[in-house]
């Protein structure tokens, strides 16, 4: 392998070693006492460690025992400050009692908590009292790290190891807990920490291999990030094969470079191939937020979290030095406009008779390739029906949490594969609920507002976290819009994760963007399910309704025209959304949901149909003038809404729109028929990985290029260098 990254991480560890210094008095050497030297193109160490500083400052105002990252908190600090004293004699076994147990017990995201001991013990094991490093490991040579391990009779495996994040971190865990006990024998399957090491380390290189090959399956997620930054990281600092820690350095690169172009003061405010009203409501809520204030400065709001993952192993962080060109990415003030392709192509409402191709030739039926099909939620996408059924009978997988429900399905077709296949081709509009295939993003983004949308994904189609769009104009100041599945649940303390309101889709919309112009057509393509059934598809219900999600209070002026626009301004920043379907503001706002902390409008629900038209246009002060020129713009503007015929099944049939937009002119869109500006078609799928002002990167590249004024940073994965400047 040429080494040109190995000159760059030596002259890095060289800057961190003198930016982690202190001084005199033992306090943490500030930027401008510190060495600032740094490894060309890369952000400045002292830089650098100052944000590391301020993070575990936060972090540590007291001793969250039972937060494992809180517990390293403390020990990084202490590492680095000799005025700072972080006793850990208390964290004894029982302090972590509760991870612990669930690691015994095969509990979902135990895999996140492995990952967060393995970098603890790294990191501190000299100052943990021994008896907790001797539980930690007891634990780690008893965990199950991949579901081909065998089960222990009468232990249902709760564990989900197949997304895009989970890949990867039951693969690094593996890889970490076999480097730490190459020779000693691991409980569960009785094999060495050495083999697991070399079998993990596979699993590894398929996943990086994909990511550069064809982008991220759960694209620009603000929850998921996070849990791809955090296994890669671990990688770089620990991995003891320089080459393999390398290319996840290379990777990680690309993860950051993702974040960078769609965050806007501290908010990953993109269209999210998965996410949750609790972290898409708000910055601070974000899964990303801590990473993303630690990397980028790029926003004054303070951090929330003592125990936050991201931030906690970058603070630590010795080895991996961000590019200086994403930095500078992140908090350009330039207008942009970053148009993406990621993932595989496949339609799960192909027919039976007219089967699809099979993508770069990965086949449906090799067992070779169920990691690949399953981290893209395609278990149930007929042509993988017989792999996935045959997958969960082998590794008894069927009374999982996860699998449970399909089996009512899987005695009505008998168990057989083929029949099952069959079975969902006819429901293919439910139940690929979770199914993340190719995607075409366009992200808008100024110094003031920030627009994102998925063009053209899987329209009509019953969905479980998929966020199709979204205006950010400040950490809180957000728009977006959903086909809500169920009524608001009563007495929530918290939005949950399964909140169908405002996380789920009763269906997705047709979806175009062309620069600061969105445009959502909501037409689903099955019949809901009445809201009290209980039958075996009763999750697959819908609203007749449609609704936008525009928090009043988060804005510094809202106003409602009577021509049904309604507009907000943050700052200089500006947005107008308008509904075919009269729309009007939830209000007063229900005292018996709730609203995370929101005491004024924010629900602004169009009723009559589940049928609808959105469209949104963003602007601000540079390129629209005042607000109030910017509104007249969007009053004066003509749409002309048409109704297309029902279906054959008696369902709706979607819309035609002619739009006169007031920046991009005449605009056509419909249900099946293209988009249009001034005539002339534009296309709802990419071409390239990456088409911006700072990189222009074919689609199935082994080579990225990230440049601006004032520097680049060139990956090259086919000889495995990495090279700033």
């Amino acid at each position: 392998m040429r080494r040109t990254v190995v000159v760059l991480a030596v002259a890095g560890l060289l800057a961190t070693a003198c930016s982690s210094s202190t001084d005199s008095d033992g306090s943490p050497a500030d930027a401008e006492s510190v060495d600032s030297s740094s490894a060309v193109g890369f952000v400045d160490a002292a830089t650098f460690t100052a944000r590391q500083n301020d993070y575990l400052e936060f972090a540590t105002t007291e001793l969250s025992e039972g937060s494992i990252l809180n517990v390293l908190n403390h020990a990084t600090r202490a590492q680095r400050d000799d005025s700072f004293e972080a006793d850990l004699s208390t964290v004894t076994p029982d302090v972590f009692a509760e991870p612990l147990d669930e690691i015994a017990n095969w509990v979902d995201t135990t895999d996140f908590d492995v990952l967060y001991l393995l970098n603890l013990l790294y990191a501190a094991e000299d100052q943990l009292p021994a008896q907790t490093v001797e539980a930690i490991d007891d634990a780690l040579l008893g965990y199950e790290y991949w579901y081909t391990e065998p089960t222990p009779e009468g232990q249902v495996d709760n564990k989900y190891y197949w997304s895009e994040n989970h890949r990867i971190i039951f693969a690094v865990d593996e890889y970490l807990a076999g480097q730490r006990h190459p020779e000693a024998t691991f409980i569960n399957d009785g094999r060495t920490g050495a083999e697991h090491k070399a079998d993990a380390t596979e699993r590894i290189i398929e996943w990086l291999d994909e990511k550069v090959r064809f982008g991220f399956t759960e694209w620009h997620s603000d929850v998921y990030y996070q849990k791809d930054f955090t296994p890669l990281l671990s990688l770089v600092e620990w991995a003891d094969d320089p080459d393999l820690a390398d290319r996840a350095a290379m990777v990680l690169d690309l993860f950051a470079f993702d974040l960078a172009l769609h965050l806007h003061d501290g908010n990953l405010g993109a269209t999210h191939g998965r996410s949750y009203m609790k972290d898409k409501s708000t910055a601070t809520q974000q899964d990303v937020f801590g990473l993303a204030k630690l990397l980028f400065a790029d926003t004054e709001v303070e951090y929330v979290s003592t125990g936050d993952a991201g931030a906690s192993l970058f603070a630590r962080a010795e080895k991996y030095q961000l590019p200086a060109v994403i930095e500078r990415i992140a908090t350009s003030t330039e207008p942009i406009i970053d148009k993406e392709r990621m993932g595989v192509p496949l339609d799960n409402n192909a027919e039976l008779d007219d089967p699809p191709e099979e993508p770069y030739g990965i086949s449906f039926d090799d067992p070779a390739n169920i990691d690949f099909w399953w981290e893209r939620g395609a278990q149930t996408v007929w042509p993988t029906v017989p792999l996935t059924m045959k997958t969960l009978t082998e590794y008894d997988l069927w009374e999982s949490q996860f699998f449970s429900a399909f089996i009512p399905l899987r005695d009505a077709v008998n168990d057989d594969p083929i029949a099952g296949r069959d079975f969902v081709a006819g429901l293919s509009e439910q139940l690929a609920f979770g199914f993340l295939p190719e995607v075409s993003t366009t992200t808008y983004r100024t110094d003031d507002v920030m627009l994102s949308t998925a063009l053209d994904h899987r329209q009509g189609d019953f969905s479980d976290q998929a966020h199709v769009w979204q205006a950010t104009l400040s950490e809180d100041a957000i728009v977006f819009t959903t086909h809500p599945k169920n009524e608001p649940f009563l007495g929530e303390d918290s939005f949950p994760d399964a909140d169908g309101y405002w996380t789920g889709s009763g269906s997705l919309p047709r979806s175009a963007q062309v620069d600061s112009m969105s445009i959502s057509l909501y037409s689903p393509t099955f019949a809901t399910v009445a809201q009290d059934d209980t039958g075996p598809l009763a999750m697959f219900t819908y609203l007749e309704a449609t609704h936008a999600f525009f928090p009043t209070e988060k804005f510094d002026e809202v106003v409602i025209d009577d021509s049904g626009w309604v507009f907000g301004r943050q700052g200089d920043g500006y947005v107008g959304i308008w509904s075919h379907r009269p729309a009007a503001f939830v209000d007063p706002v229900p005292d018996d949901i709730f609203t995370n902390g929101l005491t004024e409008p924010f629900d602004l629900r169009a009723d009559g149909g589940p049928d609808n038209v959105w469209i949104t246009e963003v602007g601000d002060t540079d390129t629209h003038g005042s607000f109030e020129e910017f509104r007249a713009g969007l009053v004066a503007a003509t749409v002309d809404v048409r109704a297309r015929p029902a279906r054959a099944d008696g369902l709706p049939g979607g819309f035609d729109v002619i739009y006169t937009s007031p920046t991009l002119g005449n605009v056509t869109f419909g249900q099946d028929g293209p988009l249009t500006v001034d005539g002339t078609e534009v296309p709802l799928r990419h071409d390239a990985r990456y088409d911006n002002p700072f990189a222009q990167v074919p689609f199935d590249s082994q080579r990225y290029e990230i440049s601006d004024d004032e520097g680049s940073l060139t990956l090259d994965f086919s000889s495995s260098t990495r090279t700033a400047n």
